[in-house]
């Protein structure tokens, strides 16, 4: 493969269509392209430029990639097994416990509609970190338990575990990650109603300012924590001798008598 090419990575159609209540259908809708163009923004804050980066998004995350598809050195956008039949035409199937990735394989790692869904959050974690170059970045995406949005079913953010910020960096520090920078996002309410949706920007701004505690998703940038695999306090040690050296190491001691 010529590394001067971008190109974005997708398994083959795997035949399902968008089902209702599915993440495919709902950035189908209104509601959910209003959702993906306030988050992008938020996303894009965070990673402005991504040329000729390897970047993975993990969960359901297509609706964002394309922020970096053109200048990234490879996309790949990657679905745990088990929401098959929520995405479009095309999936990059996976067991999300068991990444199908070599070791330190991607410079940015995005994990969206995945943390709160996942059968084993911690466990998912790991093997992100395993996955994740030394200086390679994660962003985690996650509904937050005090906004609206983690309540209404009929969004994919209303489904699975909800998280509060302190939850997230708890989780994240259990993994081997360190949280760097934090952000809020989605003040929005989420009603299909065409002049809501027209006035994000107000809701946005009006949200960051008054009620930041009810933004409807969270966003968590991280990075390795290489230190938390390190003890903490010095192991004490101990010398273990195999009979025969015991025996000499016993037999010097008498003669030395």
């Amino acid at each position: 493969m010529d590394g001067s090419q971008p190109f974005t990575a997708h398994a083959a159609d795997h035949g399902h269509g968008a089902l209702h209540g599915s993440p495919a259908a709902f950035y189908a809708s209104p509601r959910g392209e209003t959702a993906a163009l306030v988050l992008r923004e938020r996303m894009q804050a965070f990673w402005p430029d991504l040329h000729g980066q390897s970047v993975l998004g993990l969960g359901y995350a297509e609706p964002y990639l394309k922020l970096w598809q053109d200048t990234a050195y490879r996309c790949i956008a990657a679905i745990p097994a088990d929401l098959a039949p929520a995405a479009d035409g095309h999936a990059c199937l996976i067991d999300d416990t068991r990444l199908p990735f070599p070791d330190l394989s991607f410079d940015r790692i995005l994990y969206v509609h995945g943390v709160d869904a996942a059968t084993d959050a911690r466990r998912t974690l790991r093997e992100l970190w395993r996955v994740l170059k030394d200086d390679g970045r994660l962003l985690v995406v996650a509904p937050n338990r005090l906004g609206l949005w983690a309540h209404v079913e009929s969004t994919p953010f209303g489904h699975g575990h909800p998280y509060s910020r302190r939850q997230i960096a708890t989780l994240l520090a259990a993994s081997m990650f360190r949280a760097e920078r934090r952000d809020i996002a989605l003040f929005i309410p989420p009603i299909n109603w065409p002049f809501l949706l027209r006035a994000w920007p107000a809701w946005e701004q009006i949200g960051h300012a008054v009620l930041p505690d009810l933004s409807g998703v969270i966003l968590i940038e991280a990075v390795k924590d290489a230190y938390a695999a390190l003890p903490s306090a010095a192991v004490a040690r101990r010398m273990v001798l195999l009979p025969e050296a015991a025996a000499r190491a016993m037999s010097r001691l008498r003669e030395s008598k």
